[in-house]
């Protein structure tokens, strides 16, 4: 597809382009259905005018609950075609964060299928998806109402909010904007020259910030998205054969299910010729097992990304161009087109190469705050640290970066992340990432116990502890050796697939 030329306003436009394009193509595929361009935009028309009769005003919450499917894409499309925007929320999630989230937000309705939990949204218009689908076309209306409302937006709208953890319990909803995910769909389509025939893998959740690249690319490029079902990466050769009928060749998933496939050395058994890009963001990548994906599939394209929900979901990369040691941090890059990242000292300055500081961005994939949080917002959306002579929103993120000889950023943890100890500054993810090396270990997470002043390294393996504090004596210095080691059958994860370090931190950090 050709650029756009910064003339698009509005994401419904990559639909509306796509599907005068690619008709036929298919746009979003689950195990249950699948639709093409051309219904899909008859199906967010439709579901944008009935959504629009239902809710007076334009820009209000609208609560999307319903499990990871086709449906649930088209009602993100169709809340934005009736001039609101989006909030997925996890259908699993406890009551009680549900309750949270439902109270920060008050949503002018919840949208789903056939939603019983009645009690726990007594308080909100409830929408039924497929009611609304079914009614009347009433086609001159529908287009009429739609072009009013199309009238009145602009690229500067909310599209949609994700919600995040909050350290005080209480989560955090970014606002994202359009014109933030035009720039990033633009900038991911060209730089990874993403196009009809792409057929993206999905792995993550919507309700996770990763989901962006993959949902929108796909719109943009009038390529397909293959929802991939959650219970194949517990059985990765069955995972890879799925991908393999299904014909998915690009996939951004977080590092936990690359490493899955390549611990169970599952592409031994299953060849993916097909797959020609891999990125991948959300943690820490460990190129022990990186270097086996590139062993089997040495023609593909690997990128790390890195960034947070709040500013899109990505602002640096870095596209892998030479080899890695295992025990060699893989570069998280450097900014995405248009996009400012720098990293500052403690004192305020700008870091050198070799210096480490913490990493803020600014630039058009920056988001818009925290809804109905002003506190919070004006806590890390703030003005430039390096310069005051007029309003420069900026990102603080929290994440401490160095930058290397090449001008790249290395990922070295976060600000809350690092510890004093033994009266060193230490951070935890470099004895990660030395323990992540170890061959006989397949996932290691470090946490502190601050209680008793102990370095805890957690670890799912076959290596017993000598053996790991024989590797680790000649990764690292002896301050930053771990003083407790504990072997777990498993490594629990969260709900978007990365090591659930808050359940680590509760059960070994806290006693």
């Amino acid at each position: 597809m050709e650029k756009w030329n910064g003339t698009i306003r509005n994401v419904l436009e990559y639909i509306e382009h796509s599907a005068r394009e690619y008709p036929s193509n298919p746009a979003f595929r689950d195990d249950k259905t699948q639709v093409t361009y051309s219904e899909l935009l008859q199906q967010t028309r439709r579901l944008g005018y009935q959504i629009a009769k239902k809710i007076s005003g334009m820009r209000n919450p609208i609560a999307v609950f319903m499990d990871k499917s086709v449906e649930c894409l088209i009602s993100f499309f169709g809340i934005a075609a009736s001039g609101n925007f989006y909030v997925c929320m996890d259908t699993q999630m406890a009551p009680e964060r549900i309750r949270k989230i439902l109270n920060s937000l008050q949503p002018a309705a919840v949208l789903g299928k056939s939603i019983q939990n009645e009690k726990l949204f007594s308080d909100y218009l409830i929408l039924d998806y497929e009611e609304l689908l079914a009614a009347g076309t009433e086609e001159g209306k529908q287009q009429e109402c739609l072009k009013n409302i199309r009238r009145n937006m602009i690229d500067a709208d909310p599209l949609y909010i994700l919600y995040t953890s909050g350290s005080t319990g209480i989560p955090k909803g970014s606002v994202i904007s359009h014109r933030s995910v035009i720039d990033y769909a633009e900038w991911v389509s060209r730089i990874f020259q993403f196009d009809e025939k792409t057929v993206f893998g999905s792995q993550t959740p919507f309700y996770f910030s990763m989901s962006v690249l993959d949902i929108f690319t796909t719109i943009r490029n009038g390529a397909a998205l293959q929802i991939i079902p959650k219970k194949l990466f517990s059985f990765p050769v069955k995972l890879l054969e799925y991908m393999k009928e299904t014909h998915v060749n690009a996939i951004y998933w977080v590092p936990s299910a690359l490493s899955i496939v390549a611990d169970w050395q599952a592409l031994d058994y299953v060849a993916l010729p097909q797959l020609h890009t891999v990125l991948f963001a959300g943690e820490v990548m460990p190129t022990r097992q990186l270097n086996v994906w590139r062993s089997h599939l040495p023609e593909a394209r690997y990128a790390n990304l890195f960034g947070p929900t709040e500013i899109t979901d990505i602002g640096l990369y870095y596209i892998l161009d030479r080899e890695f040691s295992d025990e060699e941090p893989i570069p998280i890059g450097v900014p995405c087109e248009n996009i400012d990242a720098f990293a500052v000292t403690e004192e305020g300055k700008l870091i050198g190469k070799g210096e480490t500081g913490e990493l803020y961005f600014r630039g058009s994939f920056v988001g818009c705050g925290y809804y109905n949080n002003p506190e919070k917002t004006q806590e890390v959306f703030i003005q430039n640290p390096l310069q005051s002579s007029y309003p420069d929103p900026v990102y603080r993120t929290g994440d401490l970066v160095r930058l290397n000889e090449r001008g790249e950023y290395l990922y070295q943890g976060r600000k809350d992340f690092q510890i004093k100890h033994m009266g060193y500054r230490i951070e935890l993810g470099e004895i990660e990432h030395a323990a992540g090396s170890f061959q006989k270990l397949e996932r290691a997470a470090c946490i502190y116990h601050t209680g008793k002043d102990k370095i805890i390294l957690i670890y799912q393996g076959t290596a017993g502890k000598e053996e790991i504090m024989a590797y680790l004596k000649d990764l690292l210095p002896a301050y930053m050796m771990p003083e407790v080691m504990v072997q777990v059958p498993a490594m629990p994860l969260n709900a978007n697939g990365k090591i659930d370090r808050k359940r680590l931190q509760e059960q070994y950090g806290e006693t």
